[in-house]
């Protein structure tokens, strides 16, 4: 029975999840250009497959998985490759991605994809085929979904936590999915449960979403140990080792993943792909992306094609206000601010956000106070303080000894800090730092 223990700490930022919390999700139509970075999850990127010139339909592989820790790139619609070249990526950087030319005439029906029956399938063969269609977690962070589903020989999974926590401000296509697709997600469930071999599994919802949660209870077969379990609505209860606090009251060690402690867990959106994977034979070539701000005209839920560009999906939604001061992929906590709108929605994009000038900080900043608001603030019990004024230095190595690796870079503390000090920021450029110094090392 699961308990519903509150972590300590976190923030308590403004929801605005009222923009589309009650928006059906509706299907938006297919741009004239899709473009696809061949990376879009964690991991070794995709291995291109195709050239210029080739025809592609609905589902074709554009780029191959390059070993375990990667997943295949697909097209998303019937079009012409015309080039293969670097792109702006929604992370800031470059990206080697295909630019494909979308037939206007083509009617954007997929090939028929011959998936066995699941119920035959070893869980080595979900694995494989989780794979090859291509699913990532969802949430944001677009870990390889295949990857969960084969912990650890040694480890003795007992839970499957599923994460409908859904914390980030303006975000509701967690919750809509909840809401209208619950029967896939519980069929999701019902397929990770084989083939981890767990028995127990729960649904952790803020209780903010009481829609979500009756839905969810309603379609929980009677021959499934799902629990839907009601939480405290806080940032950040989605974030994963929080999310276990909450639902078993048990806290992951530093350094160590939720499988030290017997549980697995993913992200609503990715259950659902799943299901689809199953259900329809197609990998995954659209996702359900929150489109929202008090800078954007018409806000909505919708099923975006991987690949569209951030100014087509703008444009659908009528645009942004004349007062629109930044646009947001992700949340407005953990996201990160686009400076180029031919950034393309990826798998991993759970939102796009426009923000309004009055909603955003000036970018100065001034110096620490030492008033102790962040240290209040970290769910992972870091000194947000200390570790701002190494990074600002470059003492990466001392970063590092100071639990650096634990800040999953959620941005409570420079919600909180009076001295408008970028601390998230500084910790992500940080773990860059660090990973280059091993890298050139090694």
């Amino acid at each position: 029975m699961a308990i519903s223990v509150e972590f300590r700490h976190g923030v308590h930022p403004p929801e605005e999840k009222e923009l589309t919390n009650q928006l059906p999700i509706r299907r938006m139509p297919f741009a004239d250009e899709l473009v696809f970075p061949l990376r879009q999850h964690a991991g070794k990127p995709a291995l291109l497959c195709v050239k210029v010139g080739d025809h592609v339909e609905r589902g074709d592989t554009l780029g191959e998985a390059d070993g375990f820790m990667s997943v295949p790139i697909h097209a998303s619609a019937a079009g012409t490759v015309v080039d293969f070249d670097w792109w702006p990526h929604p992370d800031g950087s470059m990206a080697m991605a295909v630019r494909l030319k979308v037939d206007r005439y083509a009617p954007q029906v997929a090939r028929p994809r011959l998936v066995p029956r699941w119920e035959g399938l070893t869980p080595a063969e979900v694995v494989q085929a989780v794979q090859r269609g291509g699913v990532v977690g969802l949430g944001g962070a677009a870990f390889p979904t295949h990857v969960k589903l084969a912990p650890p020989k040694d480890s003795a999974v007992h839970t499957l936590i599923i994460n409908g926590a859904e914390c980030e401000p303006y975000l509701t296509s967690d919750h809509r999915t909840m809401v209208e697709y619950a029967p896939r997600v519980l069929f999701g469930i019902r397929v990770m449960m084989r083939s981890l071999g767990v028995r127990k599994c729960v649904v952790g919802i803020e209780r903010n979403k009481p829609d979500a949660i009756e839905a969810m209870r309603a379609a929980v077969p009677a021959d499934l140990a799902v629990e839907i379990l009601p939480l405290t609505v806080k940032y950040p209860q989605g974030a994963e080792k929080m999310l276990i606090k909450a639902v078993t009251g048990v806290e992951v060690p530093s350094g160590k993943l939720p499988v030290t402690v017997g549980v697995v867990v993913q992200n609503v959106g990715s259950v659902a792909a799943i299901a689809e994977v199953f259900e329809t034979g197609l990998p995954l070539i659209e996702r359900i992306v929150t489109v929202s701000g008090h800078g954007l005209r018409r806000p909505a839920n919708l099923i975006v094609p991987v690949g569209t560009k951030l100014r087509d999906l703008l444009a659908f939604c009528d645009g942004v206000t004349a007062d629109a001061a930044e646009v947001i992929i992700g949340g407005p906590m953990m996201g990160q601010a686009q400076a180029n709108l031919d950034a393309p929605v990826i798998k991993g994009t759970t939102g796009v956000v426009v923000l309004e000038k009055n909603e955003t900080r000036e970018q100065r900043s001034w110096p620490c106070i030492h008033c102790g608001r962040c240290l209040e603030a970290c769910p992972v019990f870091l000194n947000p303080s200390m570790l701002g004024d190494l990074a600002r230095v470059g003492r990466y190595e001392e970063m590092s000894a100071n639990h650096l690796a634990d800040c999953m870079l959620c941005g409570s503390c420079a919600y909180v800090c009076p001295s408008n000090i970028p601390l998230a920021q500084l910790f992500q450029a940080s773990k860059t730092a660090l990973r280059r110094q091993l890298a050139s090392v090694q």
